[in-house]
């Protein structure tokens, strides 16, 4: 086996969970993300050698991700959606968290998939504007611009009304 996919294999595997919660976050759903990551993988696995002579795999595949995911939103497949009532209840005991993760993807998922990145990489990921930037391949402005738009259709999403409320008188 060659060096360079060693190094793919050990980076999936050491990456591998937190390169899901990232396409989670984008995706919204599990299965979405896998396919997310998975595709991304595809993509970058031939440019594998060069990405990691330069020492930037996490940013090479982060931009993948990214790219797959907003140029994916056109295909058939994508259009599939989880039904919101689970045939059986998985558990009778749901906790605060589980509702507002819920609630929160509820909200992430009326975005629009620029919007919904911007808030997750500079809200999740914790990237400053310029970083968000550069791997949207978009100006600052932008960023800001689509930060604002955002944040304003949060703010009124009904999904976060009642938590946004209760925030606001503790």
């Amino acid at each position: 086996m060659r060096a360079h996919e060693v190094a793919f294999r050990e980076f999936v595997a050491g990456r591998q969970q937190a390169l899901l919660r990232r396409a989670w976050l984008l995706t919204g759903d599990w299965a979405s993300a896998e396919d997310l990551v998975q595709t991304a993988l595809l993509r970058v696995w031939p440019h594998w050698s060069r990405a990691s002579s330069l020492g930037h795999e996490e940013a090479y595949v982060r931009a993948a991700m990214l790219n797959v995911y907003l140029t994916g939103r056109k295909r058939a497949w994508n259009r599939e959606r989880a039904t919101e009532h689970l045939p059986e209840p998985v558990c009778d005991d749901v906790s605060d968290v589980v509702d507002l993760r819920a609630l929160l993807t509820r909200a992430l998922a009326t975005l629009p998939p620029r919007q919904r990145a911007v808030i997750v990489l500079r809200f999740v990921e914790d990237l400053s504007e310029a970083q968000t930037a550069e791997l949207l391949g978009c100006a600052a402005g932008t960023v800001k611009s689509q930060t604002s738009k955002a944040l304003a259709t949060l703010r009124l999403s009904p999904a976060l009304a009642t938590v946004l409320e209760e925030l606001h008188h503790a």
